[in-house]
C-alpha cells in the first residue's frame, strides 16, 4: 500500500511543489514587502483557527475509516459531517466578530478575514481527501488536491492583479475549495445515508482528535512565533523577507515528506490493524530509510544553493535577507518532517495522542523563549536559529515520548549510508563556481543530483541498489516472458 501510494500521489506532489514556487516567485513581485509580511501573518493566524477549530475532524476522519464495519460506516461520516456543519456555522459567527472587532491596520484585517472566510470550506475538502486516503483511491485523492492546488494558486495571482494586496493569496487559498465542493460534497454525504449522529462516536473522535489539532496548534506556534516577534521589532518587511526563505526552504522540504507521509501514514494503520505490530515494524523501517534517503540530500541541496535560489525565486527587495536564513530553515524542516510524519505517527498509531501534546508543549515553549532572546539582538539570524533549536528538541522529546506508546524503529545503517552519501555530494557542489542565478542553480542541482545518485547507488544507502537490481530484473523477466 505504501508504495502504491508513492507513485499515486507522485503527481499531486509535483503539482504542489510547483505551485509552492510559483506563488514564491509571483507573490513576492507582484506585492510589496509590507503586503507580503501582512499575508505571511495573517496566515498564520488562519492556519492556528482552522488547526484549533477543524483538524481533529479530519484526523478522526483518517484514523478511524479503516476501523468501520459496513454497518457502523454510516454513522461514522453523518457524526463527522453534521459536526463540520455545526462549527462551520460557529466559526464564521465567531470570526466575524473578532474581525470586525479587531483593532488593527484595515490592510491586515481584510487579508485576515479573506483568509479565516474560507476555512470550512477547507475542511469538508480535507474530510474528503482523508477519507480517499484512507480507503486507498489514491487517484481522487491526488486530482482533488492538484485542482485545488493549482485554482488556489490561480485565484490568488488574479486577485493580486487586481490591487487586492495581502488578501490575494488568502482568498485564493479559501475560494478553491469552496468550487471543489459542489463536485465533491454530494458524494462524501451519500456516504452518511442512513445513519444518525451519534454523540458518543463524536466524543470518543474528540478524545482522540483534540490533542492532536492541539500538537498541530503548538506546531502552527513554532513555525509562526518568530514572525510576530519580527514584526514587532523589524515591522512588516522583515516578515516578508522572512517568510519569503522560510516557504522556499521548508516548501521543498514539506512537498517530499508529504508526498511521502501521504501514502505511509495510511499505510502504517493498515499494516497495524490488520497484521499486528511485526508487520507494522517492517512497514515503519522502509518508510523511514525512504525518508532518510530523499529527506537528506534534499535539506543539504536546498542549504547549498540559498543564495542562487533567492536570486531565481525570490523579488529584488527581498532576496538577500532572506538567503541568508535558508540553510537554517532547511534543517528544521527536515527536523519538522521526520517528527510529524515519522516519529509522531506513534500516537496516533497507539491512540495516545494526548502524549503527543506533552512532546510539542516542550519546543513551542522553548521557540517562544528563544525568539524573544534572539530576534532584538540577531533579527532574522536569531529567528532562525530559535526555529531550528526548537524543532530539534521537539523531534527529540516526540522520539522519547513516543517510545512508551508505539516503538518504531529507527534503520541505523539507512541513516549512516545515506548521511555518508549527502556528505559526499555537499562537498563536490561546495566546490563549484558561483557563476549566479539561474545558471548556478542549475549547476549546482545537476551536479548535485548525479554525484548524490552515484554515491547513493555505490554505498546502498536504504538498500536503493537491491531495489534498483530488483527492478530491472522483474523488467527483463517479463521481456523474456513476452
Amino acid at each position: 500500500m505504501f508504495w502504491r501510494g508513492v507513485w499515486g500521489y507522485l503527481p499531486a506532489n509535483i503539482v504542489q511543489g510547483v505551485v509552492g514556487f510559483l506563488a514564491i516567485i509571483l507573490f513576492t513581485r507582484l506585492l510589496s514587502p509590507e503586503d507580503f509580511g501582512r499575508y505571511a501573518l495573517a496566515f498564520s493566524v488562519m492556519t492556528l483557527a482552522h488547526v484549533a477549530v477543524f483538524s481533529w475532524l479530519e484526523a478522526a476522519m483518517a484514523r478511524f475509516w479503516a476501523a468501520q464495519t459496513p454497518g457502523a460506516a454510516q454513522g461514522h461520516f453523518a457524526s463527522l459531517y453534521r459536526t463540520a456543519f455545526v462549527l462551520s456555522a460557529g466559526f464564521l459567527v465567531v470570526t466575524g466578530l473578532v474581525v470586525w472587532l479587531l483593532p488593527t491596520d484595515p490592510l491586515f484585517k481584510l487579508a485576515l478575514a479573506a483568509g479565516l472566510a474560507g476555512a470550512p470550506a477547507r475542511c469538508m475538502v480535507k474530510l474528503a481527501q482523508e477519507r480517499f486516503r484512507a480507503e486507498g483511491e489514491v487517484g481522487k485523492s491526488a486530482r482533488l488536491d492538484m485542482a485545488v492546488t493549482a485554482g488556489g494558486l490561480a485565484i490568488g495571482v488574479g486577485f493580486a492583479l487586481a490591487g487586492m494586496g495581502a488578501a490575494a493569496p488568502l482568498l485564493g487559498l479559501g475560494l478553491a475549495p469552496l468550487a471543489a465542493l459542489p463536485f465533491v460534497l454530494p458524494g462524501e454525504l451519500k456516504q452518511a445515508r442512513g445513519g444518525a449522529f451519534e454523540a458518543g462516536r463524536v466524543r470518543d473522535y474528540a478524545m482522540y482528535g483534540y490533542p492532536i489539532a492541539a500538537s498541530l496548534a503548538l506546531t502552527v506556534v513554532l513555525s509562526s512565533t518568530d514572525r510576530f516577534v519580527l514584526d514587532a521589532y523589524l515591522g512588516e518587511a522583515a516578515v516578508g523577507a522572512y517568510h519569503a526563505s522560510y516557504s522556499i526552504a521548508n516548501r521543498t522540504l514539506d512537498v517530499l515528506f508529504l508526498w511521502l507521509g501521504t501514502a505511509g501514514q495510511p499505510a502504517l494503520v493498515m499494516a497495524l490493524e490488520r497484521g499486528g505490530m511485526d508487520r507494522l515494524k517492517v512497514a515503519a523501517r522502509e518508510q523511514l530509510s525512504t525518508f532518510l534517503l530523499v529527506g537528506l540530500p534534499a535539506a543539504a541541496g536546498v542549504a547549498l544553493v540559498a543564495r542562487p535560489l533567492s536570486e531565481v525565486l525570490i523579488g529584488e527587495e527581498l532576496r538577500t535577507a532572506a538567503a541568508s536564513v535558508t540553510p537554517w530553515i532547511a534543517l528544521s524542516a527536515l527536523l519538522f518532517g521526520l517528527t510529524a510524519y515519522y516519529f509522531g505517527q506513534a500516537f496516533t498509531l497507539g491512540k495516545k495522542t494526548r502524549r503527543l501534546l506533552l512532546a510539542m508543549a516542550i519546543p513551542a515553549g522553548l521557540n517562544v523563549i528563544l525568539n524573544l532572546i534572539l530576534v532584538p539582538r540577531f533579527g532574522l539570524m536569531g529567528a532562525a536559529w530559535a526555529t531550528a533549536a526548537s524543532f530539534g528538541l521537539g523531534m527529540v522529546a516526540t522520539m522519547l515520548i513516543g517510545r512508551r506508546v508505539v516503538a518504531l524503529p529507527i534503520p541505523w545503517e539507512s541513516l549512516a549510508r545515506c548521511g555518508v552519501a549527502t556528505g559526499i555530494m555537499a562537498l563536490v557542489v561546495s566546490r563549484l563556481p558561483a557563476i549566479g542565478g539561474l545558471g548556478e542553480l542549475i549547476l549546482d542541482a545537476g551536479v548535485g543530483a548525479i554525484v548524490y545518485a552515484a554515491a547513493a547507488l555505490t554505498l546502498n544507502a536504504a538498500g536503493v541498489r537491491t531495489v534498483a537490481l530488483g527492478l530491472m530484473a522483474g523488467r527483463g523477466l517479463r521481456r523474456a516472458a513476452a
